[in-house]
């Protein structure tokens, strides 16, 4: 009888134990930890590195240049010379204003001896007064022509100097637009020199997000190639009107730093952002539709378990997701998966992954 009572208890315990539903297996899910989001993106933009000042630069008297004596991205200290004009006319006018000189002075010699000689007359009484006033007129007439041919060759000296092109500050050579052997006028743009020591980004933003911009903007500004080097910055002009074209407005940024890597010319990359208030979003796969109603997973860091939460979307894109509530900053959610999971499942999942 004994061992039939225990066949008996063995076969009500195997009964019982085939009846208990077997543990939900350990799922694998992607998950992201949550971060709030305080700042909002309004838009990233490419640019350059420009100098705040730049002149165009050209010859004050016109000709045919002789030579060009830099490239550009040359840096130039004041006074080099930059490009040269053939100097021959501007020579035979210096000669010619130099030879009206020494004529001018020779009369005035003659003028000077003439008019002592009628006042020496003129006082021992036999020089008549007339005589005397025509030789002292002759002679302010002559010393006024002396002054006059004096200031012919001064000005035609200056014309011979300007057939040189100088710079008189500190600069960068950044663009040439003439060339030896080309004939320019008096005044016409031949160099352009940019001050390096202010840079300043230069972008073109939408002529609808210029409008719309906060007081508060926030302007991240970083080298295109290295995108460590970088900045921010803030608007010191944008320009009035937009261009016909393309519907933008050139704006120039006030950088709060200039590292070294940001030379002239620089491709960079421009952030806009605004303060916001704190909000979530998640990747639109860690949305679950059930009953009406959205929810999310969380998980449970220490047991490895997850459990559903409601939450009220605010907004979506193709691929996101924003909050409202639901959900606090630095919990992690299921990414991925959110479909075949069940309330206190245990999951397994990388608890390096953002």
């Amino acid at each position: 009888m004994k061992p039939i009572w225990a066949l008996s208890i063995g076969l009500v315990l195997s009964a019982c134990s085939k009846n208990e539903p077997p543990p939900a297996p350990v799922r694998p899910v992607l998950s992201i930890k949550v971060e709030a989001l305080s700042e909002e993106g309004l838009g990233r933009f490419a640019g350059n590195i420009q100098a705040r000042y730049e002149s165009n630069t050209g010859f004050r008297v016109g000709g045919r240049i002789a030579s060009r004596n830099v490239d550009v991205g040359t840096e130039v200290e004041p006074g080099t010379l930059l490009a040269t004009l053939d100097p021959t006319d501007q020579q035979n006018q210096l000669r010619s204003a130099q030879g009206d000189l020494a004529k001018i002075q020779a009369q005035l010699i003659n003028a000077k001896a003439s008019a002592l000689r009628q006042q020496a007359l003129f006082d021992r009484g036999v020089g008549a007064q007339a005589h005397l006033d025509a030789a002292q007129t002759d002679l302010k007439t002559t010393q006024a022509s002396l002054d006059q041919a004096r200031a012919a060759v001064d000005q035609a000296r200056d014309q011979l100097a300007y057939t040189e092109l100088r710079n008189d500050h500190k600069a960068v050579v950044t663009a040439w637009n003439a060339e030896a052997g080309q004939v320019v006028q008096a005044g016409q743009q031949v160099v352009t020199l940019a001050q390096p020591d202010i840079k300043e980004a230069v972008i073109d933003l939408p002529n609808t997000l210029v409008d719309q911009l906060p007081k508060d903007v926030v302007f991240q500004v970083a080298a295109q190639l290295d995108p460590k080097t970088n900045t921010t910055a803030t608007i010191r002009e944008i320009e009035p009107q937009a261009q016909s074209a393309t519907r933008t407005r050139r704006a120039r940024l006030t950088l709060a730093e200039s590292p070294p890597g940001f030379r002239l010319g620089t491709a960079i990359s421009v952030t806009l952002s605004s303060a916001i208030k704190p909000k979530i979003e998640l990747p639109l796969t860690a949305l679950q539709e059930v009953d009406g109603k959205t929810r999310i997973w969380v998980i449970d860091p220490q047991n490895k378990t997850v459990a559903p939460r409601d939450v009220e979307v605010l907004s979506r894109t193709d691929s996101t997701v924003v909050l409202a509530d639901g959900v606090k900053n630095g919990e992690r959610v299921v990414s991925a998966g959110v479909n075949s999971l069940k309330p206190g499942q245990t999951v397994k999942f990388d608890e390096d992954s953002q």
